[in-house]
């Protein structure tokens, strides 16, 4: 019986402390006044406010919209800027019309790889290769100390390559022994 009533007195003392703060609130006629006015001044300011900021973020995406619009000019600008030059007209005819100039041959590789060895080929070949951090400083010394070494021409051909003549006389057209008495 006595766990019963404990709950009872902590809720009564609850109530003694919140009537006690209750009790100490005093509200004047000035503060009701403020009160009212502020909720008054949110209820007719707040659709003010939120119509501001739509505005605001419309006027945002304006903006936006012409630094993107002021972009693509620029980009047009300068296309057309490069229009003019002859050297890009003419660069642009042989890349993309194969055109060529008066005495020059033109060549066309066409890749006749299946698409999927085509899609393959774009990947890196191994993480290693791109990665790897080799001793650039004597790879190139020895590169060349192996084309400084090198025996030159004129030293590795045998001496008598350079001579046209061959260094045995060629064989002489034998005749058949003439007759004597025919002369």
């Amino acid at each position: 019986m006595n766990a019963a009533r404990r709950p009872s007195r902590e809720r009564q003392s609850v109530r003694r402390v919140a009537e006690t703060w209750l009790a100490g609130i005093r509200f004047s006629g000035f503060s009701i006044i403020m009160m009212g006015v502020l909720v008054l001044a949110v209820v007719v300011l707040a659709p003010s406010i939120a119509a501001y900021a739509a505005q605001r973020q419309q006027i945002a995406e304006a903006e936006a919209e012409v630094a993107r619009m002021e972009a693509e000019v620029a980009r047009l600008i300068d296309e057309r800027e490069r229009w003019n030059d002859e050297t890009f007209i003419v660069t642009q005819a042989r890349n993309r019309l194969y055109y060529v100039l008066p005495g020059e041959i033109s060549y066309l590789v066409i890749d006749d790889r299946d698409p999927a060895a085509v899609t393959n080929a774009d990947r890196a070949v191994s993480a290693k290769v791109t990665e790897d951090r080799g001793d650039w400083m004597r790879t190139m010394l020895d590169s060349v100390m192996t084309a400084g070494l090198a025996p030159s021409v004129t030293d590795a051909a045998p001496a008598g390559a350079d001579d046209p003549a061959p260094t045995e006389p060629p064989a002489e057209p034998t005749e058949p022994p003439a007759d004597e008495g025919n002369r």
